[in-house]
């Protein structure tokens, strides 16, 4: 049954008092309990009825951190907490206005679930404020979870095993969670963890927390659990086989080939704190297709990893905090050149095309203050490259009070026979504490690579200063340095040769839930490009000029762009394929000065019917352009999604016309929270190919699943829009974790 409020205050009135957590001032992050341990586990049905919840720890002081920071939450949420020898478990009483004021459209086991209600949950078992874990439910059940690589930045695509489950009823929802001791790393002689607690709510765009500080919650700013103590992990053994069944059909060069293979993952626990795995035969035939993404420059993009081998421990791998700019106005792109280390370099062709891996081992983990990862890949032949032994090693220690000094090595090349190493060195300081709470971070990092045949100019450096805010002044300046001869072969760089250096300044207002405008925003971002042996590359002015959000959550941005590039040499940004019939179209040598401005607007995500509209036009080179994207996302139930998305480029230069686009379709047909239907479609014209996937994913639970993926690509290369198939496959994979 679920609980009324009366059950709920009886609950509270019985807790020991020892174990209620008590007031702290405003903003504290001293807030603190006893964390009871108790015998019997819950069963995870979302529904608080058993004994054990009356006997739990009660956290019921929350306060906002949005619209206004430590103003009182509109509604009351009532939280338990205890453990058992086996696991946390974590109980919520999420009180609302009413059913209809739950926001709960997302059902798929494995989607994002940031446009929902949410019950939030952060813990850093070693209590040292430098890393952690995220676990969060919506009111379907629905699991979310990351892992943070620091103390401020959460991997959101590592998958843990636990449980969690969750009921709506008229008087709000109910959230239930129980996490395995076997799912962390943890210190088991520390009887003190950091935990946080958050919720937000859709329907009033609010979000509340137990402890914050600058609108922010994450292991650094958290409260403090007491009590912890003869914690088991078992054996700390995690075996996991897979069986992968495979059909594919070759449609230009007729032929088919068929496939069973079994593969093998093993997770042993060293110690409660440090991680070994083993891969044998390693599958990712059920990773989901990149997005398709639009090229106009002459530099390559970058594509996130999505294999779930590899991003498992990925904190173990971060260096430089290299990639962790997703607040910037300036290219994500660049921010992401030099890293010594990028895990799609493994395992993929040049052409992006799967290359099988035998084996592989990882070991990561901690060691009192010092942080150890360590990858080690055999990988096979493919076209006339050898197959390859690829390794890189990582090890930072904790200094200072949030610091980090650390080391990096990597050894091999996956897409040459050329010898390749490289070592490097990073430090990152970290003040969370200043005054306002505002945090204050600073890097600074070293890197040398060696290469067959290449000889001297193969080092990268790198130097930033931040002071990221949710409110009021944030600023950013930073230099980055690549050699022409930097060649990092397990790494990331899409430019050598150049000084990047960059400063932005901005400044956020936010106001009261009674305002008509939630938050304001204006933000200025200068960039260049210099080329290490005199000249300009590339400069980009950047001006967000506004950015408003109102009460519900819609986005409105003007944005004005000024570009300078100088082309040392041609630059084909039209290249069509030689069966067209089409010419290609070259830019010149020479300098360009180009103004984009640019107008978008974004419909919130709750909403049944969402989307967004970008528009951009003005100079380009010495020609024009105009450009359109669009997005619309439609979620009239919960058991079904659809979205459209349609990019369109009209590029008008003196050397030749051409028209860009690319459209994305997806259906996703959801059946339950544990199996779902998703596909996807996409199609750009640049590359004339028309790709379908197709992937029924069942979760029965936590750490066992099923797949049965679907790739069909067609192409019309000679545009005269008939379609014909190219490859095709078909692949069934399941997947049973069992732990000792």
């Amino acid at each position: 049954m679920h609980f009324s409020r009366i059950t709920t205050l009886l609950i509270a009135v019985t807790v020991p008092v020892g174990s209620v957590a008590l007031a702290q001032p405003v903003g504290s992050t001293q807030k603190r309990f006893d964390i009871p341990r108790l015998e019997s586990a819950p069963v995870v049905d979302g529904v608080l009825d058993e004994d054990a919840w009356r006997q739990a720890a009660t956290i019921s002081d929350l306060h906002q951190l949005d619209p206004i920071e430590y103003a009182e939450p509109s509604e009351d949420t009532d939280i338990y907490v205890y453990f058992d020898e086996e696991a946390l478990h974590i109980g919520a009483r999420l009180w609302s206005s009413g059913a209809e004021t739950v926001t709960a459209n997302i059902l798929r086991q494995g989607r994002f679930i940031w446009t929902d209600d949410q019950f939030i949950v952060v813990i850093d078992p070693f209590n040292n404020g430098r890393d952690g874990y995220s676990f969060r439910l919506n009111p379907n059940g629905v699991r979310h979870d990351g892992l943070y690589v620091g103390p401020s930045r959460a991997q959101w695509d590592w998958d843990g095993i636990w449980q969690g489950a969750a009921t709506i009823d008229e008087n709000g929802w109910t959230a239930e969670m129980s996490i395995p001791f076997k799912t962390l790393s943890l210190n088991a002689e520390n009887d003190t963890w950091r935990i946080n607690f958050g919720r937000e709510m859709q329907s009033k765009n609010e979000a509340m927390g137990w402890v914050s500080r600058n609108r922010s919650q994450n292991p650094a700013i958290s409260g403090l659990a007491t009590g912890f103590a003869n914690l088991s992990q078992g054996r700390g053994l995690d075996i996991v086989p897979s069986l992968i069944v495979r059909d594919s059909k070759n449609f230009r060069v007729p032929g088919s080939e068929s496939e069973f293979d079994p593969s093998l993952d093993v997770f042993y626990r060293l110690t409660p704190s440090l991680n070994a795995s083993l891969t044998i035969n390693t599958d990712f035939s059920a990773a989901e297709v990149d997005d398709r993404q639009v090229n106009l420059t002459r530099f390559g993009l970058f594509f996130p990893e999505k294999r779930d081998f590899f991003l498992q421990d990925a904190d173990a791998f971060e260096f430089g905090e290299l990639g962790t700019l997703f607040d910037t106005q300036l290219s994500r792109v660049l921010d992401q050149n030099a890293r010594p280390f990028f895990s799609r370099r493994i395992g993929l062709s040049r052409s992006g095309q799967p290359v099988d891996l035998k084996y592989g081992g990882k070991l990561s983990g901690r060691a009192g203050p010092w942080n150890i990862g360590a990858l080690a890949i055999r990988q096979d032949e493919f076209g006339d490259v050898e197959a390859t032994d690829l390794f890189v090693g990582r090890v930072t220690r904790n200094v200072l009070t949030e610091s980090r000094l650390g080391v990096i090595m990597t050894q091999g090349d996956p897409l040459s026979n050329l010898d390749n190493n490289l070592v490097g060195f990073d430090f990152r300081y970290l003040n969370t504490r200043l005054p306002s709470g505002k945090t204050l971070q600073a890097e600074a990092w070293y890197q040398q690579s060696d290469t067959d045949g290449l000889t001297g100019n193969d080092a990268a450096w790198g130097l930033r200063f931040q002071l990221p805010s949710q409110s009021g002044l944030l600023a950013r300046v930073g230099i980055k340095e690549v050699e022409e001869n930097f060649n990092p072969a397990l790494g990331f760089i899409n430019r050598a040769g150049v000084r990047d250096t960059s400063v932005e300044l901005g400044w956020i207002k936010r106001n009261s839930d009674q305002a008509r405008i939630r938050s304001f925003l204006t933000r200025f971002g200068l960039q260049r490009v210099e080329w290490l042996d005199g000249g300009l590359q590339q400069q980009i002015i950047d001006g967000r000029i506004f950015s408003i959000f109102n009460q519900a959550g819609d986005n409105l941005r003007l944005i004005y762009r000024r570009t300078k590039e100088v082309l040392r040499e041609p630059f084909t940004i039209w290249n069509p394929d030689p069966s067209s019939g089409e010419a290609p179209i070259t830019i010149p040598v020479g300098e360009y000065n180009f103004v984009t401005p640019t107008l978008a607007i974004q419909a919130t995500g709750v909403r049944k019917l969402s989307g967004s509209v970008v528009l951009r036009t003005g100079d380009f080179y010495t020609g024009k352009r105009n450009n359109a994207d669009a997005q619309v996302t439609w979620v009239p139930t919960q058991r079904f999604r659809a979205f459209l998305s349609y990019s369109y480029n009209d590029i008008e230069l003196p050397q030749g016309d051409f028209r860009l686009r690319l459209a994305r379709v997806g259906l996703d047909f959801i059946f339950s929270n544990t199996l779902s239907w998703v596909n996807l479609i996409q199609y750009d014209n640049d590359s004339e190919v028309l790709g379908f996937n197709s992937r029924l994913h069942w979760i029965p639970e936590a750490g066992r699943e099923a797949f049965i993926v679907l790739n069909h690509n067609l192409d019309d290369r000679d545009r005269n829009n008939s379609f014909r198939s190219q490859i095709a496959d078909i692949s069934l994979k399941f997947s049973y974790t069992f732990r000792f």
